[in-house]
């Protein structure tokens, strides 16, 4: 119990300093929140889809659909992710790769620039030529 209190006050010490968008949470400790990061390596790449690893857990990680952009991420590459925990998956916004390339895959409010085509307010692609 007093294990659980000191890590939910170091938690709540953490978020009040530091950015959500920038705070490292583990993959088994994941809840329903926006804008969070997670880091790990990649195990499994289907299509933009990949489970990362980070050594607490693994995730399915969603990067948007082969027809909006192909991210061409390989087994084995150390990423972070910026995104959502949605239901058994993390959606993502950005992906950093170890040598510092970042890809947007979509804005963290509003819907996926995929649903809705040109009505979509965020339809422009993010990454043109990907």
């Amino acid at each position: 119990m007093r294990v659980s209190l000191t890590i939910l006050a170091t938690s709540a010490l953490l978020a009040s300093i530091t950015p959500a968008s920038l705070a490292q949470i583990p993959i088994d400790s994941l809840t329903r929140t926006r804008g969070i990061t997670i880091s790990g390596t990649i195990r499994s790449v289907v299509g933009n889809d990949f489970i990362l690893d980070d050594g607490t857990g693994q995730i399915i990680v969603d990067a948007g659909p082969l027809r909006w952009h192909q991210l061409n991420l390989e087994e084995g590459e150390q990423v972070t992710v910026v995104g959502e925990y949605s239901d058994y998956e993390f959606d993502a916004f950005q992906i950093t790769r170890s040598n510092g390339d970042i890809l947007n895959i979509r804005p963290a409010s509003g819907p996926p620039p995929w649903s809705g085509g040109g009505r979509n307010r965020n339809f422009p692609r993010p990454n043109p030529g990907l």
